[in-house]
């Protein structure tokens, strides 16, 4: 299939929730002290997207994909069952800003960043791309089919700037 033949398919991915598809996708999610991870198989050229707001589970029996620690390991896990192979992985981080002056929210922005760097390297996935940190949210647009992000930085985001385009409607 060519790439200007493929019918990509539209999501909104919210924090807390993981995407994958084997069909072209495009994702896009909103992050401020969230973090955003896209793990790309380039063999089979797919992918998918975790986004999640804290980084580790306290407990077993909280532990949802709201929690990074879950979040991208279940990823790397979905990925896995679907055929891939760690070493053809790539994963991009996005997220994990410090908006607030708060010092729990940098705590929280630090520590998003810090878990998905962590399990990357601890399954050996190879980081390709971040775009991480500072005082201004993302809105990161993902492509499964070609893996490519585009990532727009504001400092206020407001709901009706962001796909899908709503006009303050759900």
């Amino acid at each position: 299939m060519k790439k200007e033949e493929v019918q990509l398919y539209e999501y909104y991915l919210k924090p807390g929730y993981i995407f994958l598809n084997r069909e072209p996708s495009v994702i896009s999610a909103v992050a401020g002290s969230c973090v955003v991870v896209s793990l790309w198989d380039c063999v089979e050229e797919y992918g998918g997207v975790a986004h999640y707001q804290y980084p580790v589970a306290d407990s077993n029996k909280g532990a949802t994909p709201r929690y990074g620690n879950v979040a991208v390991t279940c990823l790397i896990r979905m990925l896995t069952e679907e055929g891939s192979k760690i070493e053809n992985m790539r994963a991009q981080i996005f997220g994990g800003a410090a908006a607030h002056d708060s010092k729990e929210c940098s705590k929280v922005a630090r520590e998003n960043i810090d878990i998905a760097r962590s399990i990357f390297r601890r399954f050996k996935v190879r980081i390709v791309s971040e775009d991480v940190s500072g005082d201004v949210g993302r809105k990161v647009v993902y492509n499964t089919f070609s893996n490519e992000a585009i990532v727009f930085k504001a400092k206020t985001l407001r709901r009706e700037d962001w796909y899908p385009y709503t006009n303050g409607r759900e």
